[in-house]
């Protein structure tokens, strides 16, 4: 991956909601009504519609699918009463996007995927969840997407500079607990104003990146 970046640009997957909104999944499709509108929970109930989605990326010309994961964490889980589930359902989603990529890619065009790791609904910072939690739970995510196969992590569409510190610190936890390395690419959220939710100025949230650290491709 990262001697591709070096190469030429790298082109990402589309948006996953939209592409499984299109779909018409029912209540049945999630596992019942109390687990309706969890998408991640696609991956282990209907692994072919998520299947079908890498594939169709693609087909469309992506070098790069993010794997179903985006809220499969404690928190975003937790409102489904379903935190346990967690290592479950990553390395199901990575499962299947490791398994599409395989399936799809060349010698001469080699398909990747990205363990996505979204912000959650609660921001560290406010203290609406403490720092130590958060690492914890992105580091249980991040060893399920190892062991389901990502070739790197995408931290990505955060909103707090804090979670975005434990997201980092929690795949870094979980590299070491799997005892596999791989990049981490991270993105934030920035308003039109310039700033990020909490009121970040760009420029902290430019800095807050650790040049020394040749894992971490961008922000």
């Amino acid at each position: 991956y990262l001697d591709l970046l070096r190469e030429r640009v790298v082109v990402f997957d589309g948006a996953a909601g939209t592409y499984l909104q299109q779909l018409g999944l029912t209540a049945d499709d999630f596992g019942g009504e109390a687990l309706e509108g969890c998408t991640d929970i696609l991956s282990v109930t209907r692994p072919d519609a998520i299947a079908q989605m890498h594939a169709d990326y693609f087909a469309a010309g992506a070098d790069v699918v993010e794997t179903n994961s985006f809220g499969a964490f404690g928190i975003p889980l937790g409102e489904y009463d379903i935190a346990h589930r967690a290592h479950e359902i990553n390395v199901a989603s990575a499962r299947v996007a490791r398994q599409v990529a395989d399936d799809m890619s060349t010698p001469d065009r080699p398909r990747f995927v990205a363990g996505s790791m979204g912000p959650g609904t609660k921001f560290a910072t406010l203290g609406q969840v403490p720092f130590r939690e958060l690492r914890e739970q992105y580091c249980e995510q991040g060893v399920g997407l190892l062991e389901g196969g990502v070739d790197l992590f995408i931290i990505e569409t955060q909103f707090d500079l804090l979670g975005v510190k434990a997201a980092m610190n929690g795949v870094r936890d979980a590299m070491r607990i799997a005892g596999r390395r791989v990049p981490i690419q991270t993105q934030v959220t920035i308003e039109l104003t310039g700033r990020m939710l909490p009121g970040t100025e760009i420029a902290a949230a430019l800095a807050a990146l650790d040049p020394m650290r040749p894992d971490v491709i961008g922000l």
